[in-house]
């Protein structure tokens, strides 16, 4: 009987490793398109910024948790943008994504509301248009891990 119990044991202990294995190098992969926008802000004074929704190629997706890899990345391009070409140093920059259009859509129009209609005139608000500012397609390759 404590055989049984062990073996029991044992087998469920080797399934779950399987299932945790898999999972884990099933959480990373490329998606066609990706539906993004930036947005800036800085401490020092009280001008945002946004960008348009972007559709971004080829982009490395986390499965598991829903979320863009290498975001940071992203955010850098738009960061390195307005230090290097509108002189707008130390800004604080995030990226907002989804893989459908108008749900990306929608996330930029509440945060536009949020610093347009609900602020009440406290920030100054600039839009980047894409002749201004493009995300650019990363190139993260986790087939080393």
């Amino acid at each position: 009987m404590k055989r049984l119990t062990l073996l029991k044991g044992l087998l469920f202990a080797l399934f779950a490793l399987a299932l945790s294995t898999t999972q884990a190098m099933a959480k990373k992969k490329v998606i066609d398109k990706m539906y993004m926008f930036g947005f800036s802000a800085s401490f020092k004074d009280s001008t945002v910024y946004f960008t348009d929704v972007q559709e971004v190629n080829n982009v490395w997706f986390d499965t598991k948790n829903k979320f863009l890899l290498g975001r940071e990345f992203y955010s850098e391009q738009l960061k390195d943008f307005l230090s290097k070409k509108r002189q707008l140093p130390a800004r604080t920059c995030v990226v907002m994504f989804d893989s459908k259009q108008k749900k990306a859509e929608k996330k930029l129009l509440k945060m536009k509301r949020l610093y347009t209609v609900k602020a009440k005139g406290k920030y100054e608000v600039q839009y980047l248009g894409p002749e201004d500012f493009k995300f650019k397609t990363l190139d993260l390759d986790f087939s080393e891990q």
